[in-house]
């Protein structure tokens, strides 16, 4: 007998000789690198979260230190003690200074005179030049002409200094300037009401009275 042979399509046995695929085993490799990923995370979180106390402590020293500025500020605030001390010391300062200037302008008072007194000197030489002199000289008009000289000298140096005579001999009485003694009659009409004679001259010292004239008034 001939054995009958089946004829089985193609398709058929591509469909047997294709393996299965088991999908569950093979899992895609982006899976697993997003299972990695959070827990990356994770490790990252935990380690900012054990570092947070460290940071805790930063603040809080901080905080200590700013407080302990605010406490030192305060008690550097002065007190009646050092209020007390400033006083004195500002007042031994301003006493001292106005004993200084006291002292000054006595010295100055006293020493004021003292370029006049040099400007007088030659003066005085020429006084004992003239008296020593006088010993041995007959003629009596030479001893005028050196007193002269004297007196003349002496006066442009009172006048540098700005010592200046009044000149009061006919000018009308003036209180501010002249001190009456007496009153006579007035030699003529015109001098009634004026200086007739100065008994003492008066002078001004830089354009002040330094001593009033003594006069002689006409009435």
């Amino acid at each position: 007998m001939s054995e009958k042979k089946t004829h089985q399509p193609e398709e058929a046995v591509k469909k047997e000789e294709t393996p299965e695929i088991n999908v569950t085993e093979q899992q895609p490799e982006d899976a697993t690198q997003q299972e990695t990923i959070p827990l990356e995370n994770e490790d990252i979180a935990r380690q900012e979260n054990e570092e947070t106390p460290e940071n805790e402590d930063i603040t809080e020293d901080t905080t200590q230190e700013s407080e302990g500025t605010e406490e030192e500020d305060l008690t550097k605030q002065p007190t009646a003690t050092d209020w007390h001390d400033k006083y004195l010391r500002l007042y031994s300062e301003f006493d001292n200074y106005r004993k200084r200037s006291n002292r000054e302008k006595i010295d100055i008072i006293k020493n004021a005179s003292s370029q006049v007194m040099k400007d007088l000197l030659p003066v005085v030489d020429d006084f004992d030049r003239a008296i020593k002199a006088n010993e041995s000289v007959e003629d009596a008009n030479t001893l005028k002409e050196g007193m002269a000289l004297i007196q003349s000298k002496f006066v442009g140096i009172l006048d540098k200094n700005g010592l200046k005579a009044m000149d009061a001999i006919g000018k009308t009485f003036d209180v501010d300037h002249h001190e009456a003694i007496t009153e006579i009659p007035a030699p003529s009409e015109d001098l009634k009401g004026k200086v007739v004679d100065a008994v003492e001259k008066g002078y001004f010292l830089n354009n002040k009275v330094l001593r009033y004239a003594k006069v002689v008034i006409g009435k």
